[in-house]
Order: structure tokens, then C-alpha cells, then sequence
């Protein structure tokens, strides 16, 4: 079977999502957990050391200045499911506009960051990176906030771990995500449009007023 990006984005409409084995693996598989991980927009928790580290002023945020950077980095690791074809397929999915990135930088270099890919008012997380102690936390803190801003209703994890969960992410049966995704294909959500916030105090006030 040929993969496209229509075909990938319809996938992701029936709660399915690809992975490769290895980076080596020339066979792409589909993947519909029994139990999923998902990321409560109202109750991502922000520790108070994670609150400090916000507030430090030696890092920028950005979106989509380097998607294919990002991508590399949450593959620059000894196991990947991340194989050409599937970055392949992802550039694809970015230049069409469906997947996106949200980057720490640090001394004009990438040192952390996640993407993913939206339909409607879902975000399906793919992936996350970081090169500096704490920077996928940052871009997870400033991730959640922009998703709540932009009116998304679904953060999907595929699937969870203890670091996830340390951050508020919990898994749910997959009926219960399958009724979650149908209610945001409904919807309509806007990654790129809102404004990045001016300081990381105001994800923060955010951040307390949901959570």
C-alpha cells in the first residue's frame, strides 16, 4: 500500500496511526491502541519548579520555524519509529498545512520541541525532543496553552508515559477517545492563528484559570 497524505489524514479521522518498527523498516503499520493517552486541556499541571523554569528568560518559543528540525529530533534517538517514508509523509502533511511545530530555541538553536498533526479541533501529538534539561516540558506547558487559546477540544498522546502522566495525562478506553475525536472533526480550530503569548506569565495565569 502507498501512503498519502490524504490517506494518512484519514486515518487520523478513524483513530488510527502509523508507526514503522525501526528507522531501518521498509513496512509502515497501523496502530489502534485499546487505551489511549490524551492530555485534559484543563488539567495540565505546571509544578512549581516547572513554574520557575517557565519564567526564566534565556529561551524563545516559536511555531513552524523549522518543522523538518524538530522532526529529525525526536528521531535523533537509538530506537525511532520515525522511518523516511513516515518524515516523509510528514513534510508532506506540513506543507499542506495539517502539521505543525512548536519549537524551544536557546541561543538561536533548536534545543527542544514537539509537532503534530490537527484536523479539526484535534491535535494528534506525535512526538517530542529535547536537548536541554526541561525543554520538552516548556514546549508541552506552551503547547497546551496555545491549544486552549486556539479553541482545540482533543490533545491526543497516543499512547502515555510517566512523563505524560507527571504533566496531567491520563488514558481513557478507546470508545471514550473515539466519542472525544467525533465531537472535534466537528469543530473547527486554528494552530497558526493565535498570537504567541507575550510572556510566559500569561501562560501561566492561563494555566491556573483551567487547571
Amino acid at each position: 500500500m502507498i501512503l498519502t497524505p490524504e490517506l494518512l489524514l484519514n486515518a487520523y479521522a478513524s483513530g488510527v496511526f502509523p508507526m514503522a518498527e525501526t528507522r531501518d523498516a521498509p513496512e509502515i503499520f497501523w496502530v489502534d491502541p485499546r487505551r489511549r493517552g490524551v492530555f485534559p486541556l484543563d488539567r495540565f499541571h505546571i509544578s512549581r519548579s516547572l513554574a520557575r523554569r517557565l519564567r526564566r528568560p534565556d529561551y524563545q518559543i516559536r511555531i513552524n520555524s523549522d518543522f523538518a528540525g524538530v522532526v529529525n529530533g525526536c528521531a535523533d534517538r537509538p530506537e525511532t519509529w520515525i522511518n523516511d517514508e513516515i518524515f516523509g509523509l510528514y513534510m508532506q502533511l506540513h506543507a499542506l498545512g495539517f502539521a505543525h511545530s512548536l519549537e524551544v530555541w536557546m541561543d538561536d538553536a533548536l534545543v527542544g520541541g514537539v509537532y503534530g498533526v490537527t484536523l479539526g479541533r484535534a491535535f494528534f501529538g506525535e512526538s517530542m525532543f529535547s536537548r536541554r534539561p526541561n525543554a520538552s516540558k516548556i514546549a508541552l506547558a506552551w503547547l497546551v496553552d496555545r491549544l486552549n487559546v486556539a479553541g482545540f477540544t482533543l490533545f491526543d498522546t497516543q499512547f502515555i508515559t510517566p512523563h505524560l502522566a507527571s504533566l496531567g495525562a491520563i488514558e481513557i478506553p478507546r470508545a471514550r477517545y473515539r466519542a472525544l475525536l467525533d465531537q472535534a472533526l466537528e469543530g473547527d480550530a486554528d494552530f497558526t492563528g493565535p498570537p504567541l503569548p507575550r510572556s510566559a506569565q500569561e501562560v501561566l495565569q492561563r494555566s491556573t484559570h483551567t487547571s
